[in-house]
């Protein structure tokens, strides 16, 4: 669990209080299904309390392992996502508890890390991905099949210029 106390940011009112915390992808129950968290999850953020509420500020970082859904090599790069929530003492909508003046912020940031997680996983924003007819990865060099694709609706006049 990741315990933040909100004692200490109604000591500094107006001020943050800073908060790290270091886990597992598998303590958060963060496993996303295309990919693989690897190594430590570091949270850095902020707790700020600004009268009526308390404001949750900060950033994910994590390392990823994944298989690229384009050229199908495995890959690994560091990424990071940003939060930042609102939370209130009572009648939270949150969905975080608050209890004994401690609030747990596992939840919110097992959100973060899976939301940040896009639909594909691309090694690189430039990655060119397999050839369709012969499957060479075109990101190691041409494999010289001709990829043009022709509109079949244009097939017929494509015979025509080969008369």
């Amino acid at each position: 669990m990741m315990m933040v106390c909100l004692a200490d940011a109604n000591v500094a009112m107006g001020r943050g209080v800073s908060f790290s915390f270091e886990t597992t992808a598998a303590e958060l129950d963060a496993v996303p299904e295309n990919c693989r968290i690897k190594g430590p999850v570091k949270v850095e953020g902020e707790l700020l309390h600004t009268g009526d509420l308390y404001r949750l500020r900060g950033v994910v970082r994590f390392e990823k392992e994944a298989v690229c859904d384009r050229c199908l090599e495995h890959f690994s790069c560091k990424e990071s996502c940003a939060f930042d929530e609102e939370v209130r003492r009572t009648d939270d909508e949150s969905g975080l508890a608050v209890l004994d003046d401690k609030v747990d912020i596992s939840p919110l940031i097992r959100d973060t890390l899976l939301a940040a997680q896009p639909i594909h996983n691309v090694c690189r924003p430039d990655c060119l991905g397999l050839c369709p007819k012969c499957g060479a990865n075109l990101n190691e060099g041409e494999c010289g099949c001709d990829r043009r694709s022709l509109d079949p609706r244009l097939a017929a006049l494509e015979q025509l210029l080969k008369k």
